[in-house]
């Protein structure tokens, strides 16, 4: 017996269109100034725009770290010592013992391996 056959032959959509898609016949494609722009205006030309523009610093400046311009255009040594600063750490056991990771007890360990039915136990 084919029941899924008779179950989707009486299937209706929910949803329901109206008509024909149509495009609109006039369509404005004319540069504009976004709504939110600062300027309200559009740069005069690219190169104008990518004067000011910045993504992660300026656009027009060579990088201060590399003299080539580019990232790996020096040596990392030649960049200066990796010291933290004072009071900056890079790892969690370079904080004072009170900060430190606790080592896990005979008891936090069979209760974790049990799933907490240890404790009850």
């Amino acid at each position: 017996m084919n029941a899924t056959r008779v179950l989707l032959q009486q299937r209706q959509p929910m949803i329901r269109f109206l008509g024909k898609r149509t495009t609109p016949s006039h369509i404005d494609h004319t540069p504009h100034a976004h709504p939110a722009s600062p300027s309200g205006s559009l740069p005069e030309s690219f190169a104008a725009y990518r004067q000011k523009a910045q993504q992660h610093g300026p656009l027009n400046q060579r990088s201060s770290f590399s003299s080539s311009g580019h990232i790996g255009g020096r040596p990392g040594a030649s960049l200066g010592p990796v010291e933290p600063q004072s009071g900056v750490y890079f790892d969690r056991s370079e904080l004072p013992a009170r900060f430190q990771r606790l080592a896990w007890t005979q008891a936090e360990i069979e209760a974790v391996e049990s799933g907490g039915a240890s404790l009850f136990a």
